[in-house]
């Protein structure tokens, strides 16, 4: 039997709308078919990661899972409603389905979520090299990417400081990312994800489309994390360039992972018409 999860209310905000990326411009998003500017899928995820810290706490932030895909978008100022259910609960662990929808669009997103009983498969921190950022950046093109045999490291301190402008940022309120041994907000991972794209490459308008996520440790309040990674694949769907990337963040002067996620995003669009 299904058991539902407390249904969490938002709204929305576009934090990228004067950003380097302008398909969260408004003007330039209309062009592309868009209703207005995108809210980042990297807030859309944060804000549905709230019922699973809610319910699952640490044991999800240290050891579980997630897969989320964006469908349609969500614009500024929308009420954002994250509905979800517990669709299994055995001595293996618990998985959970939710779905983020506004009154425009029901549903914009969906995510599902494992809490495995058992300790996450490690992952060999030597098979994603540190690597320096380019400067200048390359343009995105699939010749470039191609060849790339390692992505630039961007790194980041999660410092009370930083912490404290992220949780306003994704307006979340759970007590188990604040104090000095605060988790570090999922959401951020993925943030910092995004960081090893376009840290990279130069892009116009791009748009984050999915990520799947393993939790593999803990992170806290004061860790200085770097995002390791190569491309993983490359490909072409209806006029669209997408990238995926394989990635590890790791914490800690003695690199320590906490999190692997695949993350895929379509660096190019068609011209608009």
């Amino acid at each position: 039997m299904s058991e539902r999860l407390p249904t969490y209310r938002v709204k929305a905000r576009n934090t990228s709308s004067t950003g380097e990326n302008a398909i969260h411009d408004d003007e330039t998003a209309r062009r592309y078919g868009f209703r207005g500017g995108l809210v980042p899928g990297v807030m859309v995820y944060a804000y549905m990661t709230q019922p699973l810290a809610a319910i699952f706490g640490n044991a999800w932030l240290t050891r579980g899972t997630a897969s989320v895909g964006f469908i349609k978008p969500v614009l500024d100022g929308e009420e954002l409603v994250v509905r979800g259910e517990i669709t299994a609960r055995d001595a293996g662990g618990a998985t959970a389905t939710l779905t983020a929808g506004t009154t425009a669009t029901p549903e914009c997103a969906t995510l599902t979520a494992t809490v495995p009983a058992g300790q996450p498969t490690p992952v060999n921190v030597a098979m994603y090299p540190r690597a320096p950022l380019p400067e200048p950046r390359p343009e995105a093109t699939r010749e470039h990417l191609g060849k790339l045999a390692a992505l630039g490291t961007p790194e980041a301190h999660y410092d009370a400081a930083r912490a404290a402008d992220y949780l306003a940022k994704v307006d979340d309120a759970l007590a188990l990312y604040r104090g000095p041994s605060g988790a570090v907000h999922p959401g951020f991972y993925l943030d910092q994800a995004n960081r090893s794209i376009d840290r990279n490459v130069r892009m116009g308008p791009w748009i984050h489309v999915g990520s799947v996520v393993r939790h593999l440790g803990s992170a806290r309040i004061g860790d200085r994390l770097a995002t390791r990674g190569k491309v993983r694949s490359l490909f072409e769907k209806k006029g669209r360039e997408f990238v995926e990337v394989d990635l590890v963040i790791v914490a800690g002067e003695t690199p320590r992972p906490v999190a692997h996620i695949l993350h895929t995003a379509i660096y190019r669009l068609p011209a608009p018409a």
